[in-house]
């Protein structure tokens, strides 16, 4: 019967052995006995998040930001958005004063040439205007032509750095763009997809999408004031749409700053390819005269 007992505790021994290779194997040891329905711990049962968050997260984002322009620029004509050339447009233009609109507004004829060339004729005759050339900016009125203000220039050409067209059709297509999907939220009412781009000199622009439409309903972009340093917030809405040559396009356009109304345009005609020529985008002759009254 000893000699069983002791025969009984060595197979014993050597099952565990088995089972677990690196164990020491002491003469007198006895296996231990099986524990039933343990439970979990917590590692086990509840495993770290970030562990779960697959690799290529950010890359996922990215690409759901991007999906939601393409169907943007799907929404807005697709192709027809895409390759336009020029643009003719009249309407009427009202500047605002603590949130209040001045006066009756201004008419105008704005004349544009993807990317940079664009022009303004206010009043009936056009006995104002304003040409911008790329980063230059030239204003006739009755008393001549002279370079336009710097500040005003300067303010100018923050926002078209930033303009929707030039957003779809040149910083989506630049591989430096990196693009963030902010989740849906709502604004003007509406539910929207917010998304956010920024280009290689870490300039952002927020766009926000109809979730229904896919039509871009808001964006937005912050700045430095350069004279105070402090931090500018300036909105552009859309609304209004109506599809023109098969382009959707905003008959109207408010423009806010720190969230105050600053401008707001009403379309009246728009027209797209119709042929404007170099004429009317010609570097004006520099003479003005500041004596006139």
């Amino acid at each position: 019967m000893k000699s069983f007992a002791i025969v009984f505790a060595i197979v014993t021994c050597a099952f565990a052995f088995a089972q677990n290779p690196g164990a020491k194997m002491p003469p007198d040891s006895k296996a231990p006995a099986p524990v039933r329905n343990a439970p979990k711990s917590a590692s086990s049962a509840s495993p770290n998040p970030a562990a779960q968050t697959p690799a290529n997260a950010p890359d996922s984002n990215a690409k759901q930001a991007k999906q939601i322009l393409e169907r943007a620029i799907q929404a807005l004509g697709g192709k027809a958005f895409l390759t336009f050339f020029d643009m003719k447009q009249q309407g009427r233009g009202f500047g605002f004063n603590n949130n209040e609109p001045q006066g009756v507004g201004i008419t105008y004829t704005r004349l544009y040439q993807y990317p940079d060339k664009e022009r303004y004729e206010y009043f009936r005759q056009g006995d104002w205007s304003i040409v911008h050339l790329g980063d230059k900016g030239y204003e006739t009125t009755w008393r001549g032509t002279r370079e336009e203000d710097k500040k005003t220039l300067a303010e100018y050409n923050r926002r078209r750095a930033v303009a929707l067209d030039f957003i779809l059709r040149g910083w989506m297509v630049d591989p430096a763009t990196a693009f963030f999907y902010d989740g849906d939220t709502i604004t003007e009412t509406k539910q929207v997809h917010k998304v956010t781009l920024m280009d290689a000199k870490n300039q952002g622009v927020t766009l926000f999408i109809d979730t229904k439409t896919f039509l871009p309903v808001k964006k937005s972009f912050n700045y430095r004031d350069p004279e105070t340093r402090d931090i500018i917030e300036e909105e552009e809405l859309y609304d209004q749409y109506r599809e023109v040559q098969g382009i959707k396009t905003p008959f109207t356009i408010t423009r806010k700053k720190n969230g105050d109304v600053t401008a707001q345009r009403f379309l009246r005609t728009v027209t797209y390819n119709p042929g404007i020529g170099d004429a009317k985008f010609a570097t004006p002759a520099l003479k003005y005269d500041s004596m006139k009254k």
